[in-house]
């Protein structure tokens, strides 16, 4: 799970005010990244949840870390649906969106899986995906990934490690 094969890539996204953002703007600061859908009903919250508490638990400490909140639903994640849905959640936090080839293709560098399920009776189609949340150091190098259900103290006791 920790350092492990090449995974991650640059990338040029547009978050959630509208401005382009690449990897290299991160730099010097750890990152914590999340592929996930805004229409998602329970695993996306909970983990934007967590990791919220997780950056609330560092303090101080948080302003070294960057948590970033990837679409895999661009079609309906537009700008201003990323704005008003990470308004709850930690005020770091940056949504990205882009093309879907973007993010195909970031999400494919970082093995994430994610397939959209048909709708039925005329509700709005469902994303299955991968649900890890993945820590790149301040050079943009992969380390790892909390799986589903890492609670936020075990986050800040992992993080805090790369901080020193």
């Amino acid at each position: 799970m920790w350092n492990h094969g090449p995974i991650g890539a640059p990338f040029r996204l547009i978050d959630q005010h509208g401005r382009r953002r690449t990897d290299a703007q991160f730099r010097g600061k750890l990152l914590v990244l999340y592929f996930g859908y805004t229409y998602c009903p329970d695993v996306c919250p909970t983990d934007l949840l967590a990791i919220s508490s997780a950056m609330d638990l560092l303090g101080s400490a948080g302003n070294d870390v960057q948590p970033i909140f990837i679409t895999i639903d661009p079609q309906r994640d537009t700008v201003e649906h990323l704005r008003r849905y990470l308004t709850p959640f930690h005020p770091r936090f940056v949504g990205l969106t882009g093309s879907e080839h973007d993010i195909r293709a970031l999400a494919l560098a970082y093995k994430v899986y994610y397939a959209k399920i048909a709708a039925e009776h005329g509700e709005p189609y469902a994303i299955d995906h991968t649900g890890f949340i993945y820590l790149v150091d301040r050079t943009g190098k992969y380390l790892g990934f909390f799986p589903p259900g890492t609670r936020p103290d075990r986050m800040v006791e992992i993080i805090r490690q790369h901080l020193s």
